[in-house]
């Protein structure tokens, strides 16, 4: 039975310039120094004043040196290897706040984003994470999947805010700690690289809600260049989340489209296949279909949307 949080901490109502004490802010990264400290410095303005974890995963001695004598007081924690998007697992675990938002090393929260997201998340206690509208740094241009998100076709649920999604960006989501432990966190199988849909399908077969919800806001800086293509590791998460969750034939047919792109010899596409098929049997080992009701809104998303299910392509663009 899902339960109201308590109320934390000590805060004067309506004060948006007090410190708020329930959202930690979770941050993995990985031999980007000068941007870590640049997103460091940002949540260090912040008005809630949260609590920072960084999962150092695996960076040179430079970063871990520049940790020490930051200002922020961020709390380290450093698993000896490059843990992908598994470090925001090991930093909800370690977070002693009922909410995490999370962020990469390049991206960080506007003021008030982080306050306005607690208090939704304590008005709706079936809410399990909150997509935020993400701005791009510097200039502050929509993110594209931003509409995609706000486009969703899914029906609007009268006990949560926003509109119901089956994916996010995961440098600019909120999670409820509960809701994000109970559905196991982001997936080992996948490591890294479209990991987002898998836990939004996880989130909601456990009758958490995920929804988009613009009011919140979160700033991203990718690196220069923008995305060319997608990366063998997007394309092989892509067909490993099917595997996953989805109806048989659907992963199938999937697979058999990246065999046929691996035969023509398309950009990356051999990789792809080649990584698919070394992680087929631990995908087939923890197998386990979506409910009926969560496969439906998947399938809606796919037919009835103008745009293809949020998520997957979106997080090449912060790809570690």
């Amino acid at each position: 039975m899902l339960v109201p949080p308590p109320v934390h901490g000590d805060r004067p109502p309506g004060d948006a310039d007090a410190p708020d004490d329930r959202v930690t802010v979770a941050v993995i990264t990985r031999d980007r120094r000068d941007s870590l400290l640049h997103t460091l410095d940002e949540l260090g303005t912040l008005p809630e004043r949260p609590p920072v974890i960084v999962v150092d995963n695996g960076s040179d001695d430079t970063t871990a040196r520049a940790l020490r004598h930051h200002p922020s007081g961020a709390r380290v924690l450093r698993p000896g290897e490059n843990t992908g998007a598994l470090g925001r697992n090991l930093a909800v675990r370690r977070a002693a706040t009922p909410y995490v938002a999370f962020s990469d090393d390049d991206s960080w929260w506007s003021p008030g984003a982080l306050r306005r997201a607690a208090d939704l998340l304590d008005a709706h206690p079936r809410l399990g994470l909150l997509a935020a509208r993400t701005l791009l740094s510097p200039g502050g241009a929509e993110d594209p999947l931003n509409a995609v998100l706000a486009e969703s076709p899914l029906p609007a649920e009268a006990d949560l805010p926003g509109r119901p999604v089956l994916g996010f960006l995961a440098c600019a989501c909120v999670v409820r700690r509960e809701a994000f432990l109970a559905a196991g966190g982001f997936h080992p199988v996948l490591f890294f690289g479209a990991e987002e849909t898998l836990l939004a399908y996880d989130l909601t077969a456990g009758g958490w809600g995920v929804a988009y919800e613009p009011s919140l806001t979160a700033w991203h800086a990718p690196a220069p260049g923008g995305r060319h293509g997608r990366s063998p590791v997007i394309r092989r998460n892509e067909v490993l989340t099917l595997w996953l969750r989805r109806p048989v034939g659907l992963a199938l047919r999937a697979s058999a489209r990246l065999a046929a792109a691996a035969v023509a010899d398309r950009p990356g596409a051999r990789r792809a296949l080649r990584e698919l098929l070394e992680r087929l049997p631990a995908a087939l080992a923890r197998r386990r279909r979506l409910p009926a009701r969560v496969e439906r809104a998947a399938g809606l998303l796919e037919t009835g949307a103008e745009h293809p299910p949020p998520g997957p392509e979106e997080a090449e663009r912060h790809g570690r």
